[in-house]
């Protein structure tokens, strides 16, 4: 079974579904504030969806969702601090894959995957090869060339370590056959700059960044099953030989001593947000794959998501 949802449905899937579903959560649930914990700086992909969910919670429930952004450590900071805070529902945390599978792996992070309760994925950001607008490599061709003739010379920025970009830059010098330097950075946000600037030769990132930086940066080649709408000359990497469909999943966690009953409430709210159709509008045409995984559908998901991983560990040198 796969997780992934074409971009093309999600216009239609989501007017149905706002027309059907209704919110998993009992009656009286939000009754007040909720705080909502990103462990990435603004303006990273994290930080943009929690904005946009926070619009649609005031919309729907008549509180605030306080966005709180604490960076640190590639997310690890507050996901080894969560099981800290209460678990009354009202303290909610971002969460990344597959950075909650490998920082643990990696072992200087204070908390492993199972410490951590997740109760709702809602998307997932394709990985994407991106360069400055101004950079001499004009296609994925031009940058493979010139990283093959210069052997550990070209730099490739991205956000954090044992993260989806770091993972996807292991995989682009394996399977292409090239040898780049990763860059990490705290987050999406801090890197624009020395892209920008041509610090570094390319970033792997996400089709979220092209979208938003279209015009001052170029997107090289996608991890996306099609071509990305906005980009329709940008070729995917099974075009260019490889079975590359993958990114960056995020999510809400609750602290592990949440209730059941609380933690299916929090995933019927979050459910009910990302199923707003505005919500699901803006997020496709900002480059985020919508998905819906539930409660019930954690478990399963992890498991298959968390399989998959491991070859990304030993790619990282993380297990044998």
């Amino acid at each position: 079974m796969t997780w992934f949802r074409t971009r093309r449905l999600v216009p239609v899937l989501a007017a149905l579904v706002a027309a059907v579903s209704t919110p998993a959560f009992a009656a009286g649930y939000p009754e007040k504030t909720v705080q909502y914990l990103i462990p990435f700086p603004a303006g990273g992909e994290s930080d943009i969806v929690a904005r946009l969910q926070q619009q649609v919670f005031s919309q729907k429930f008549k509180h605030e969702l306080v966005v709180v952004n604490r960076p640190g450590g590639g997310g690890a900071l507050v996901w080894q601090q969560l099981n800290t805070l209460p678990g009354d529902g009202y303290t909610i945390a971002g969460i990344n894959l597959p950075h909650v599978v490998l920082q643990p792996l990696e072992g200087s992070v204070a908390y492993k995957t199972d410490d951590l309760a997740s109760v709702y994925w809602f998307h997932y950001t394709p990985d994407a090869l991106i360069v400055p607008a101004d950079s001499p490599y004009k296609t994925f061709q031009d940058f493979l060339k010139a990283a093959k003739a210069n052997p550990g010379k070209l730099s490739i920025a991205g956000s954090a370590l044992y993260s989806a970009n770091h993972v996807a830059h292991a995989r682009l010098n394996r399977d292409f056959g090239i040898d780049t330097q990763y860059v990490p950075f705290k987050g999406t946000g801090d890197l624009v700059a020395s892209v920008l600037g041509n610090h570094v030769a390319a970033t792997m990132s996400y089709t979220t960044l092209a979208i938003g930086q279209k015009g001052k940066m170029r997107m090289l080649a996608v991890a996306t099953r099609e071509r990305v709408p906005q980009f329709p000359d940008v070729p995917t990497f099974r075009e260019l030989g490889v079975d590359w469909i993958d990114g960056a999943y995020r999510g809400v966690a609750v602290p592990k001593s949440t209730p059941e009953a609380v933690r299916r409430q929090v995933s019927g709210m979050m459910d009910a947000i990302n199923k707003d159709p505005e919500l699901r509008r803006k997020m496709a045409e900002g480059g985020f794959e919508v998905i819906d995984i539930g409660y019930d559908q954690v478990p399963a998901f992890l498991k298959e998501r968390t399989a998959g991983y491991m070859s990304s560990a030993k790619l990282l040198g993380l297990v044998k």
